[in-house]
């Protein structure tokens, strides 16, 4: 399943996903955006949140956008 995401990096606040309300979601992650730190992080989040291993779940597009695309690997 292909995800749209909107990250937005060094949340001071919280780290956690949000749905939008045309499908796609809002990933806030205390982590910041150099050398791809963030991406890893909203990669774990997302695999939480939909409760998948981490390996299951890559980036498509968007590696230096906050602007992403993830799939999400819910086969067994």
């Amino acid at each position: 399943m292909k995800i749209s995401v909107h990250l937005k990096p060094n949340s001071h606040h919280r780290e956690e996903v949000v749905p939008n309300d045309d499908g796609s979601l809002t990933i806030y992650t205390k982590a910041s955006a150099i050398e791809g730190r963030a991406n890893l992080a909203a990669g774990k989040l997302l695999a939480k949140y939909f409760g998948v291993a981490p390996s299951r779940v890559k980036l498509l597009r968007g590696a230096t956008s906050k602007y992403k695309v993830f799939n999400i690997d819910q086969s067994d």
